[in-house]
Parts: structure tokens; sequence; C-alpha cells
């Protein structure tokens, strides 16, 4: 007998064998290799990202080509550059990443290249649309001679013009990790539910971008530091938090729906948070978030999930805090190409049941 679940709460929408969240409380696992493995030994993003593409760890030859690839198509044409510029600085940057994207579905539509390359301009491309867009409008040039394959590290030299620190590259490598997949999360479903209709790879990713701009799914990070910048110092931090909480107002980066206990993902990116609080002892950011979680696990027992502790660790990279979430879909793109795989492997048309709440049969 089917049933009512507001959000599809606890729904089984599918089967997947890309990821498991929270089976054992709070594990995250890759096809079977955990997180917390894969960021201890510094994985290079990009070969996570192969492997949740094509499905089996990349051998060397392999993690070359896959590097190559990606460095190849950093690149975007003369005529997406104008669509960039012509794109006014008061926007959205999410909404900037599904224009560009869809932009290159138009003139690199599946089927004119093989899949291969489709799935590298997507991998590829999203660091330089935004960058180039972003220093358009500040009256900077956009640098993609970035000598390493990391694209962590590359989008910090495309934006800024300089190279970054090995603290803030092995940062942007765990983060784009930790974000690269997250099973059936709104985004990735919303990815599934186009390509069920045998809609093309551009128009999937494009849906699951307008999916992660909502500040309830990968808009929280932007949120988050909002809320860290809202005082001046822990103990400011700890009266504004019980005001709120006393008043019933979210605190956003804390809780998942998909996790008993703590984030596996909060810890590993509050570690290099950490680290780069230590070379900016002069900024009160991780001072004021730690103080934030305590708070939080003292009055409401809740737990900081992933986006929280990358709000600061960002901030303290340089990154402006409109591009926090565009940088979540860099990362997550790879789970999303490969959910769209899977999805056409064995395809069914997503169109679930409703329930009907409005009046009866009535005459006009």
């Amino acid at each position: 007998m089917s049933h009512y679940a507001p959000g599809l709460e606890g729904v089984i929408a599918g089967q997947t064998a890309i990821c498991t969240v929270g089976r054992e409380g709070n594990d995250l696992l890759y096809r079977g290799y955990s997180i917390v493995d894969l960021c201890a030994k510094n994985v290079p993003w990009e070969e996570v990202a192969f492997m949740l593409i094509w499905g089996g760890k990349p051998t060397p030859q392999q993690a070359d080509q896959c590097r190559g690839m990606i460095v190849s198509h950093r690149g975007i044409p003369d005529s997406l550059k104008r669509v960039l510029e012509s794109i006014p600085a008061s926007a959205t940057p999410m909404d900037v990443l599904r224009t560009g994207w869809s932009f290159l579905g138009n003139i690199h539509p599946e089927g004119a290249a093989d899949e291969g390359e489709v799935v590298s301009r997507l991998v590829a491309s999203g660091p330089t649309i935004i960058a180039w867009w972003y220093n358009h409008h500040r009256g900077q040039a956009t640098r993609i001679d970035y000598p390493h394959a990391d694209q962590g590290g590359y989008f910090l030299h495309a934006l800024n013009g300089k190279m970054p620190s090995d603290d803030e590259r092995r940062l942007m490598n765990t983060s784009m990790i930790l974000y690269s997949e997250h099973a059936f999360n709104a985004s990735t479903f919303t990815a599934r539910v186009v390509t069920s209709t045998l809609s093309d790879m551009w128009s999937a990713i494009v849906a699951a971008v307008g999916a992660l701009k909502g500040p309830l799914h990968g808009g929280a990070n932007e949120e988050a530091m909002h809320l860290i910048l809202k005082f001046k110092s822990p103990d400011d931090a700890e009266r504004g938090v019980l005001e709120m909480l006393a008043k019933k107002e979210k605190i956003m980066g804390f809780g998942h729906r998909a996790y008993k206990v703590r984030d596996p993902r909060s810890d590993l990116i509050r570690h290099w948070a950490a680290k780069l609080a230590e070379k900016h002892r002069d900024l009160p950011y991780m001072a004021i978030a730690e103080r934030i979680d305590q708070v939080m696990a003292r009055e409401k027992k809740m737990f900081p999930n992933t986006d929280f502790y990358h709000a600061p660790a960002y901030y303290m990279s340089g990154i402006p805090i409109p591009l926090f979430t565009p940088i979540f879909a860099f990362a997550r793109v790879a789970g999303w190409i490969a959910h769209i795989r899977e999805q056409r492997a064995e395809n069914r048309l997503i169109r679930p049941t409703e329930e009907y709440t409005g009046p009866e049969k009535r005459e006009w």
C-alpha cells in the first residue's frame, strides 16, 4: 500500500552502485571506498572523479590520460567568453555556471562527439566559466596556464592569478572529494529524472545546477559564512546564536537528513580550516565557527554538516562568498555524470504518483 512521504523521505526511488550514505551511522563510501581513506591518502580528486564516473580505480595510465583530458579541455571558446561577458556582474554565479554549461551543450552537443569528450568538457570547464565571468567584471585577466592537473588549485589560480599554497591546494582537493557525490541528493535526483526522459547529458547537468543553487542544498555554505560574519568574537557568536535559537530561527550548516550521527565530511574539512586559521591568526572566523558548533551541540544536540566548516576554509583561501556553491558544482559534476550513466544503463521513466487534495468533481 502506497503512502505519502513529504520530501520523499524514506522512499526508495531507485538502485545505485555508486555511493552509500550513513549505512553504519556516519559512513560515506564511493563505490566501496571510504572518503576518510581517500582524503587521508590525498588521492587526487581527478582520480576520484574517474572512479565515480567509469566505475573503477584508474590504472596509472588511465590516471595520466584523465588528467591530460581535463587540462586540455579547460579552455573555453571565444563565443562562450562573449556570452559570459554579457552577463551582468549582479548575476548569481550559479546562474552563470548554468548558462555556461548550457551554451557549451549547444556547440558541443552530445552525439557529435564521443561520451568521453563530453564528460571531459563538463568536468574541466566549470572553474574557467566562473573565473572568466568574475574576472571580467573586475577588469582582470583569467589565467588558464596552471601547471598542475588538480582542479581545485586551478580554480584558485584562474580566479586570483597567482599560485595557491600547498595547504590551499590540499584543502581544495579534500573539499572536492567531499562534495563529489552523495547518493540520491536533490540535485542528483534531478539529473536522474531528466535523464530518465532520454534527454541529453548537458540538459541533465543544467537541471542539476538549478537544484544545487537552492540554499537548502548547495547554498548552505554561503549562508553559513554570512552567519559567521555577523559576529565579532566567539562570545558575541554565542550570544547571537542563543538569541536566534530563542526566536526559533534556522542555523544554516547544521544537521543532515542522511546521518544519524555526525556528518563524516565535517571533521575532514574542519582539519583544513584549522590549518588555514593557524596561518591567519589575525582572522577570527574559525574561532567563531567553533563556538557556534559548541553552542549547537550543547543546546540542540546538532552537528555541523560539511557546508559549515567549508565556509571559513573557503573564505580564508580568498574565495568570495558567492563563488562557494559553484565549487560544490565543480566537484559534484563527477557524481552527477556517474548517476546519469547509471540511469541510462537500466532506464525507466521516473514518474511518481501523487495524493490529490483538491475539491471533488463539480459543475462549472
